[in-house]
């Protein structure tokens, strides 16, 4: 796959950009700043060459605010086919909530310390790329324990939150199974009475498991 990283720590960006090299892919860019990435992104495109994920701190200059995850949900918004991977030193319900409220599909929100696993931290590049999602299980943990949102999630047994919490980190079927001990067909039971509780329709299902997740940050 090939991959735009926007990181302003220099050490930081060489590193991610080693570590997806070795891995198979190849990074296009690498940027200091939000603007840089945009323009980045802008000019891939106008050469047909549009990546197919971008991964970007929360944190930028000049400011080191909101810039990066600014430029991740404009460049959302221009180029849906486009997956978006922020990296944040700490969970920010704020950008985590305005990067997950519009298209469900290829977006991911990851503390920078997932990083360290390297293995995981590749993985996640490349549910984002495929159009996946993955959420670390810090961001999960903070935004269902939200109080405002205890009436989207009443409905649902202890379980069914656990299994609604490893959906949200993008994990599938089995890898939930094999996290919690339980077999396949017990997962999708518990999947099915998710989508039902929460009154999602038959439709998509990749799209379904992803409005499991957001349909409590819609509320």
């Amino acid at each position: 796959m090939r991959v735009v990283i926007a990181e302003d720590s220099v050490l930081l960006r060489e590193g991610l950009t080693r570590l997806l090299n070795d891995r198979g892919h190849e990074v296009v860019a690498g940027v200091g700043d939000a603007e840089a990435l945009v323009a980045a992104i802008e000019e891939l495109a106008a050469a047909g060459e549009l990546p197919d994920v971008v991964v970007a701190d929360v944190r930028m200059p000049p400011t080191h605010t909101d810039e990066g995850v600014r430029a991740a949900v404009r460049l959302r918004q221009h180029f849906p086919a486009l997956g978006v991977l922020v990296l944040s030193q700490y969970v920010e319900e704020q950008y985590a909530t305005e990067l997950l409220a519009g298209s469900s599909r290829g977006v991911g929100y990851l503390l920078k310390d997932r990083v360290a696993d390297v293995s995981e931290f590749a993985a996640a590049v490349t549910r984002v790329a495929e159009g996946g999602t993955a959420l670390d299980p810090e961001v999960v943990a903070q935004l269902l324990g939200r109080s405002r949102k205890q009436d989207v999630l009443v409905g649902l047994t202890p379980r069914e939150k656990e299994v609604l919490g490893l959906m949200a980190e993008g994990r599938t079927n089995s890898a939930i199974a094999q996290q919690l001990v339980v077999s396949h067909g017990a997962v999708e039971k518990h999947v099915s009475n998710i989508f039902m509780k929460l009154g999602l329709a038959q439709s998509d299902t990749d799209h379904r498991r992803v409005l499991a997740v957001l349909t409590y940050l819609n509320s």
